[in-house]
């Protein structure tokens, strides 16, 4: 069956809310590898490559954010992630669950995954909201060292494998930049900090407040 349409999905924000828990991952990461505690509360980082991040936090923790020592505080991140996830009580985003089981029956469609975290940080997140299951073998493309998430893009799409579509979907400014990088349509979902409005300014395909229910996704791209 011809592919009709492939899905790449942003993680934070989009398919589910950490309600920040990874940046106790972070702090202690930091301690590890700079030996000095930093607050990391009140750190924006919406749309921001995991390797940008690292940067930022290295930054304001008074250390020079070298490529190594970016990689070393990603490692000892990625290590404490799964534990501090269970700090704060987040949750999969309304409707998400239904959809992706909704398309998962469905074999004219696959969703993947085009995300600024690291691969390791991205199964965690999954698995510890059940989610990793609509991801088989991890399928997408994420952050490898400091390549812009124009690149990620462009790594994600070769697997679309010939789909008659290309839907990206995401919840800030830098998702509907990366589809626009691949000749995709951009479905910008104010469920993060970015609101409609703001998010329109970027001329996504489409602009919604939320991720609706299945039939009205279906609807929205094409799959009666």
């Amino acid at each position: 069956m011809t592919l009709r349409a492939a899905l790449f999905w942003d993680i934070d924000l989009t398919l589910l809310t950490t309600a920040r828990a990874g940046i106790f991952a972070l702090e202690d990461a930091v301690r590890e590898v700079c030996g000095i505690a930093t607050a990391l509360q009140d750190l924006r980082t919406a749309g921001m490559t995991d390797w940008a991040v690292a940067g930022l936090v290295l930054e304001a923790a008074g250390q020079e954010a070298t490529p190594e020592r970016r990689e070393q505080l990603l490692r000892a991140y990625e290590q404490r992630l799964p534990e501090s996830l269970h700090r704060r009580r987040g949750a999969v985003l309304p409707n998400v669950r239904e959809v992706l089981e909704d398309l998962a029956a469905r074999d004219e469609v696959r969703s993947f995954l085009l995300t600024g975290n690291t691969a390791a940080g991205a199964r965690a997140k999954l698995c510890h909201y059940g989610l990793d299951r609509f991801f088989p073998d991890g399928a997408g493309a994420f952050c490898i060292g400091a390549e812009p998430r124009a690149d990620i893009a462009r790594r994600a799409s070769v697997l679309a494998d010939g789909a008659d579509a290309l839907y990206v979907i995401g919840d800030s400014p830098a998702d509907v930049a990366c589809g626009k990088a691949i000749g995709a349509r951009t479905i910008a979902v104010a469920s993060g900090t970015h609101t409609e409005a703001e998010l329109a300014v970027e001329e996504p395909w489409a602009v919604l407040e939320r991720i609706p229910p299945p039939d009205e996704f279906r609807a929205l791209i094409g799959l009666a």
